[in-house]
């Protein structure tokens, strides 16, 4: 993974695991609620790895990815589900991304 990446969560349906990285343990309950059922979700429903990550301008960004042989993983399922994803859930994206430029890269708007 690119250095310029801090990633907030990621699921994985190989491991069966969530991730939630603990520089963001501050975040409200329900914010990190509904991360970990997203990302589930996410996996369990197209299969693969799915992350969220922050880049160096403090964007957030999805990335999905298979393993090579993983013949289950739905790719066209998965480009489908990020796009519903950035449609259904902006306001949570737009508040992650205003959170981590505040509290993580202390930029401060006036």
């Amino acid at each position: 993974m690119d250095s310029n990446k801090i990633v907030l969560c990621a699921s994985s349906k190989y491991e069966q695991k969530y991730y939630l990285n603990q520089d963001f343990i501050g975040l409200p309950d329900e914010i990190k609620k509904e991360l970990k059922i997203m990302c589930v979700l996410f996996t369990e429903d197209v299969g693969g790895i799915f992350t969220l990550y922050f880049d160096e301008d403090g964007g957030l960004n999805i990335e999905t990815e298979a393993d090579e042989y993983d013949v289950l993983y739905d790719d066209i399922g998965s480009a489908l589900k990020v796009k519903q994803l950035r449609k259904e859930k902006q306001d949570l994206f737009s508040s992650l991304e205003m959170y981590f430029r505040v509290f993580y890269l202390e930029e401060y708007q006036e």
